[in-house]
């Protein structure tokens, strides 16, 4: 369990899933678990030692467009409202407002000051 200011969750989003989990269990040792999104889809679960450590999120072609293949870092805040309207006061901006991930809870996506994207989750 993590609390407000720690890395809840990384996850990988990338066009070459299959390529990607070969990648990190070779490299690295991780094993993968899919999961059904419930918009469709599968997301890859990583694991180390049995217990979760990563997800891997396969971009379909349209998303393929304008993104890259990139690691994103979600930040555990305790009051999601209040941490996306400090980053605009902060000169941030909001790439996605907050919605709800079942079974994980509420996120948002943003960009830094300096330009670097994250995402914000305010865990269930």
């Amino acid at each position: 369990m993590t609390i407000h200011g720690e890395c809840n969750w990384i996850e990988l989003q990338t066009s070459y899933a299959d390529e990607a989990i070969n990648f990190y269990q070779n490299a690295i040792g991780w094993q993968f678990q899919a999961e059904k999104m419930p918009t469709g889809g599968t997301y890859w679960i990583g694991l180390s030692s049995g217990k979760p450590v990563c997800g891997v999120l396969t971009l379909e072609n349209s998303e393929r467009s304008n993104e890259v293949d990139r690691w994103i870092i979600y930040i555990h805040v305790d009051d999601l409202d209040d941490a996306v309207s400090k980053v605009k006061n902060c000169g941030g901006e909001v790439l996605r407002a907050p919605w709800k991930v079942p079974g994980v809870g509420r996120v948002a996506m943003i960009r830094d000051s300096g330009g670097a994207e994250l995402g914000l989750v305010k865990p269930v």
